[in-house]
């Protein structure tokens, strides 16, 4: 097994890929525990990966790129590409970081990476988070983590203390749920009529609900808030992410497609409900949030690739009442742990 002082790991893409990468942070610390971990990404995520105990740096990929670079004042001795960018991998080597690890299906990766390993996503039967830690066996981590298992291995714990103005409309005797409506285009969509139907029909002295998303996505949700009245608090485009991340641990469970903050959820161990189609590559064989309280809804048929996405017929699918139903009985938990409490 290869020894190292630090480690760079490398993705820059969206919020749920990277909480979906953090696991492989808890895994290298268990094999080295006194390896130095920095975390590659785009600004916007800095939030998320600084939240995790298992991470000790935070890399912008803009100052990799054009800065010189350390993990915790050291020169770095390796970088994993998670996520493969040929400009990432080609400064990898300007950089002489001397252990390059790649996948072996990309052709840059012959030219810019010393270590290959064998790994193609598109058709394999794993989730998104496994198929990142198999990237590992270029370090002599050959163990495959089953799903339960790296719910577990977030690390999520350096959260932001919540704001008291946010605190403040928090319901302490509710179920308080989360909905997150649009997926800024990175999951299929659960059409609004559905989430207004479904928020007709959820008991306000149960389940409170808030609506979020960010300032693009609040002008997508007029349509909603029209329906739906003073039945929802809006929080859309009102926290910084280290707040909303916060929120999110405040509250009880969050419903979404498959999107950042639903993968934030199910770090966090709430109620992350998942709304999803069965189709390749976006189902929840791939993408499903792993927590403890984890659950997707996804239809039965066996579906093609829709020709239009807005209007696809297995999200439609999913029934609002089949939603509720699971909302209700998290709801009646709630409020009888709460009652035993006092």
């Amino acid at each position: 097994m290869v020894e190292l002082s630090n480690i760079i790991i490398s993705r820059t893409d969206s919020i749920g890929d990277v909480v979906l990468t953090l696991p492989m942070a808890a895994v290298l610390k268990a094999y080295f525990p006194s390896v130095k971990i920095a975390f590659m990404g785009r600004a916007y995520t800095k939030a998320v990966i600084e939240s995790c105990i298992y991470v000790d740096e935070f890399i912008d990929v803009t100052d990799f790129m054009s800065k010189p670079v350390t993990v915790c004042g050291e020169v770095p001795q390796a970088i994993i590409h998670v996520l493969p960018k040929p400009e990432i991998a080609k400064r990898s080597k300007q950089l002489k970081i001397p252990l390059r690890i790649g996948t072996r299906n990309r052709l840059y990766h012959w030219r810019t990476c010393n270590k290959l390993v064998k790994l193609s996503r598109k058709n394999s039967d794993l989730h998104e988070a496994q198929l990142n830690l198999i990237l590992l066996s270029a370090l002599g981590i050959e163990q495959l983590y089953e799903r339960a298992d790296i719910g577990s291995l977030y690390g999520m714990e350096r959260i932001t203390p919540l704001q008291k103005e946010f605190a403040a409309i928090i319901q302490k005797d509710k179920y308080n749920l989360i909905i997150h409506p649009k997926s800024q285009g990175n999951g299929r969509e659960w059409p609004l009529e559905k989430f207004a139907a479904l928020i007709e029909v959820i008991d306000r002295e149960k389940t409170q609900v808030f609506i979020s998303g960010t300032e693009k996505e609040r002008k997508l949700l007029d349509e909603l808030f029209d329906k739906v009245g003073d039945r929802v608090t809006d929080i859309t485009d009102k926290m910084s992410l280290p707040q909303f991340i916060s929120f999110i641990k405040s509250c009880d469970g969050l419903l979404a497609s498959g999107t950042g903050p639903l993968h934030i959820a199910a770090a966090l161990g709430k109620d992350a409900l998942g709304l999803f189609p069965p189709i390749r590559p976006v189902h929840p064989g791939r993408w499903e949030p792993l927590g403890p309280g984890a659950k997707v809804f996804v239809s039965s048929r066996k579906c093609g690739k829709c020709k239009d996405v807005k209007t696809c017929r297995c999200m439609n699918e999913i029934k609002p009442e089949q939603v509720n139903a699971v909302i209700e009985q998290l709801a009646t938990q709630t409020a009888i742990s709460s009652s035993q409490m006092f």
